[in-house]
């Protein structure tokens, strides 16, 4: 039955809980937005692979996110792709319920969706600082909160927001983007103090700079931003965030919660 939910006995949990198998995410029902391409797919991949099935979310392009389901289906894992934007109320419910129709329950949300501009603060206009914010933090807000009676109701909901090195280092030309991927480290303390006792826990996973197609786009004269390699002497991949997101997700990191989790190759060290 789709509607039938299970409750995990964390008590019973013993120090064995960190031998889990390669499918430890078998049963659960994970939700990514922006997850049709970069890191956005590979953490659908990753935790398809881990067992979950997966709702791929996109605000545009479709065919990203079917590209993302036809792969996920090609490992032998199960997935769905929903358009909606996540800065509209009313498309975030229709997400979360085609969600729950399709897979029965939802037990991670990952918030992955976001923009990323580049312009200098004198000229960047209220209508390009909304756009950015409303993307990362109001997204994240209207996905949370309309996923928490599905996350509270299983006994191990997760949410994993997806930040940002600049939210933590600052970077010039990005005060949109910093101030909102800073905000979304704030948001996932107070969330985890929030949202514990009902067994909801809530990290922030940080990249650093990840080999992406993406690109940074630069607007009115602005240089775009280029750090610098990290010390590993290589950018990252965006298999090695998803990694991390799927172990948030899993049985091993109930214990984890409220945590901002950089993965950067010595990139920031905080």
């Amino acid at each position: 039955m789709p509607g039938k939910r299970t409750t995990v006995d964390h008590g019973a949990m013993t120090s064995d809980a960190g031998m889990t198998s390669g499918r430890e995410l078998k049963g659960s029902v994970a939700l990514i937005t922006g997850g049709g391409r970069n890191i956005g797919r590979a953490i659908a991949l990753s935790l398809a692979a881990g067992g979950a099935s997966v709702m791929v979310n996109v605000d545009r392009s479709r065919g990203d996110a079917e590209e993302t389901v036809r792969l996920v289906e090609v490992g032998g894992g199960k997935a769905a792709c929903f358009v909606a934007d996540v800065t509209r109320p009313d498309d975030v419910a229709a997400m979360v319920a085609a969600t729950v129709e399709r897979f029965g329950r939802i037990d991670a949300l990952v918030n992955n969706a976001a923009l990323r501009t580049e312009q200098p603060f004198a000229a960047m206009s209220f209508v390009d600082w909304r756009r950015i914010l409303s993307v990362i933090l109001d997204g994240a807000f209207l996905c949370s909160q309309a996923c928490l009676p599905q996350l509270a109701n299983g006994g191990r909901g997760a949410i994993v927001n997806i930040g940002g090195e600049t939210g933590h280092r600052g970077a010039a030309g990005r005060v949109h983007v910093v101030t909102a991927k800073a905000g979304l480290a704030g948001m996932t303390k107070a969330l985890a103090l929030e949202l514990a006792a009902q067994r909801i826990t809530v990290n922030c996973v940080v990249p650093g700079r990840i080999d992406t197609a993406r690109e940074t786009v630069a607007v009115s004269g602005a240089l775009a931003h280029r750090p610098a390699t990290p010390p590993i002497g290589r950018l990252g991949a965006p298999g090695e965030v998803a990694a991390m997101v799927r172990m948030l997700c899993g049985p091993d990191a109930r214990y984890v919660t409220g945590q901002a989790i950089h993965v950067n190759g010595g990139g920031w060290m905080p």
